[in-house]
């Protein structure tokens, strides 16, 4: 994979032209490797990475949330219930506090409705079916039964975009270039200096690529880490011991901490090997004739980067099918980050939002092990399902009850 999308990332860096991606995304993530999207990349990793954007910094709006994801479970008072709502909304507030410059109440409805549209543009089956059709067999286009599946899809994405758009034109009305409050307004900052390649619609394509991909596969990796935890009792404790011996109860953890927590490092190394989001990546498309390995491969052609076959290749991994964090550490039980554990893909196209994810994994996991014990539902007695997922271009948890018991 590294000598394709690294060592040629020029000529695997395209993007495959059929009918699903031209009606899901129809911005940055699936644009064509030209000067736009350049421009438009550069300045989402800038920005997201917190640089001159709000007085807080990224990571602090994540610490703040967390606090208002334990207060939600805290009121659960140790009852069975399914946490992927109320992790829905911290995530999504995540992303909304660097886009918007603030966060919404769990409760809000507009907030609500947004995260309504986010999940069903990413999970509601009738719409995978018809990309899954599409991907192969772009010519049923047309035919009734895919049309009408792609119509409902344009209605629920032009009811996100109503929603977005009514925000930036709130930002617009309030636009000061001494006072850059979050993404929205560095990015009118970027359209006042006449800027060729920041439009109005490269904004909205953009803000909306954000929420449907930053909510989904964060919220998705945290439960499929909570899953762990239940599954794997004797991690949980060893993740606890060592965050209590590092922060002790109270402390607020930050990026900083790595270091001294290698198991949990380890951990969550593991976690993204162990279940691979996103198996076969986001589809890749050579710009031009190329050979590799001594096969040809034609200009245009759709590349699917095979993750889940890195991640589970036994030449790199003993008993791939295992989680075992400890393959993380060394000898000295210092954590040693692998080569071959590359969730976020990479070269050129690896995912636009990696630094603040790997940062809401960290801090949200660090937190809620730290204040909850997670155990198995007690009125079925069962563990919940960790092999099988949900999903076409994602591998997302099913849904299931637990109890997090305040520690």
């Amino acid at each position: 994979m590294p000598q394709a999308l690294v060592k040629n990332k020029d000529v695997f860096s395209g993007r495959p032209v059929y009918p699903p991606i031209s009606y899901y995304f129809q911005g940055i993530v699936y644009r064509t490797s030209d000067a736009t999207w350049q421009a438009i990349r550069r300045f989402g990793i800038t920005t997201l990475r917190g640089y001159g954007v709000g007085r807080k910094s990224m990571e602090e709006r994540v610490q703040e949330e967390v606090g208002h994801l334990n207060e939600v479970i805290q009121r659960v008072e140790g009852k069975a219930f399914d946490i992927e709502p109320v992790l829905t909304n911290a995530v999504s507030n995540n992303i909304s506090n660097v886009i918007f410059g603030q966060r919404f109440h769990y409760d809000d409805k507009k907030f609500q409705e947004m995260l309504r549209i986010i999940q069903n543009i990413a999970t509601n089956p009738d719409l995978s079916k018809a990309r899954r059709i599409l991907m192969f067999l772009p010519f049923l286009e047309r035919t009734p039964l895919v049309a009408k599946r792609l119509n409902a899809f344009l209605k629920i994405n032009n009811d996100l975009s109503d929603f977005v758009g009514n925000i930036i034109s709130s930002h617009k009305e309030s636009f000061d270039p001494d006072n850059l409050r979050d993404l929205i307004d560095a990015y009118i900052a970027e359209m006042n200096k006449n800027n060729k390649f920041f439009s109005d619609k490269n904004l909205l394509q953009l803000i909306r690529e954000l929420f449907i991909a930053g909510t989904e596969t964060t919220t998705s990796t945290l439960r499929w880490g909570i899953l762990c935890l239940l599954h794997y009792p004797e991690e949980q404790r060893k993740l606890y011991q060592e965050i209590v011996k590092v922060l002790g109860h109270d402390g607020v953890v930050s990026m900083s901490h790595r270091s001294e927590l290698p198991y949990t490092q380890a951990f969550i190394e593991e976690l993204y090997r162990y279940r691979t989001l996103a198996p076969l990546s986001v589809q890749h498309a050579t710009t031009e004739d190329t050979t590799l390995r001594g096969y040809f491969i034609p200009k245009g052609t759709a590349i699917f980067p095979n993750i889940w076959a890195v991640h589970n290749d036994p030449k790199n991994f003993n008993q791939p099918e295992h989680f075992i964090p400890e393959r993380h550490l060394d000898a000295e039980r210092r954590f040693v980050k692998s080569h071959n554990v590359i969730p976020f893909s990479v070269g050129p196209r690896h995912c636009l939002g990696e630094q603040l994810a790997r940062t809401e994994v960290f801090i949200f996991l660090v937190t809620l092990v730290q204040k909850f014990k997670f155990l198995p539902d007690p009125e079925t007695g069962d563990l919940p399902d960790i092999e099988n997922g949900r999903g076409l271009q994602g591998f997302t948890p099913l849904s299931f009850r637990m109890v997090a018991k305040e520690r």
